[in-house]
């Protein structure tokens, strides 16, 4: 059995509606855990993280970066990186914001960043741009073409009508990528 986490901050609920499709995705492999968490709750407790073999970290882009919340979460991780207690998990990071780009790649480079401080192992997407294939660009995968994680782009709507069907696709396919891939890692291992 694989324990993953999720560890999100929504301020409007977009990036949570995100997470439960990356969750979703996750728990379509066999033997998955996966639990939901916001990072806000964490920030008091950041050794739970020691609990799961793999973390998906997602917030907004705001002004070219995190939230504040989850950038105070990730602060409150420093016992854990002084004991490199997160040394060899499995990490994967996503990101929402209004824009097609909206500077969501610096947000994902400040989470590769935390994690490679921590020591993890950073999962990019693979998941390849369904438009080139002559799927309709709303309906493709990864249709952003975000290589270093999960990219979302939501609408001014509420966060059950605010994407379009490809990134909805996209996320549950990066979950499920993600949980195969923190299967695949243990059984090397193992072996």
């Amino acid at each position: 059995m694989k324990k993953l986490a999720v560890i999100y901050h929504s301020a409007h609920g977009h990036t949570e509606h995100i997470a439960q499709h990356i969750a979703e995705g996750a728990l379509s492999v066999a033997d998955t855990q996966v639990h939901l968490l916001k990072a806000e709750d964490l920030i008091s407790q950041p050794h739970h993280l020691v609990e799961f073999d793999g973390v998906l970290l997602g917030s907004p882009t705001y002004f070219g970066g995190v939230t504040g919340t989850f950038k105070n979460f990730m602060d409150s991780t420093g016992g854990l990186w002084r004991t490199q207690q997160l040394k060899g998990k499995l990490a994967a990071g996503f990101t929402v914001s209004s824009l097609p780009a909206g500077d969501k790649q610096t947000t994902l480079i400040a989470l590769f960043t935390f994690c490679m401080q921590h020591g993890m192992l950073w999962l990019g997407n693979p998941i390849l741009p369904e438009q080139h294939q002559g799927v309709p660009y709303d309906e493709a995968a990864n249709r952003l073409g975000s290589w270093s994680g999960l990219m979302a782009q939501a609408s001014h709507a509420s966060a059950a009508d605010a994407f379009v069907v490809g990134d909805i696709k996209t996320a549950r396919m990066f979950g499920r990528s993600f949980a195969q891939t923190a299967h695949r890692i243990s059984n090397e291992t193992q072996n």
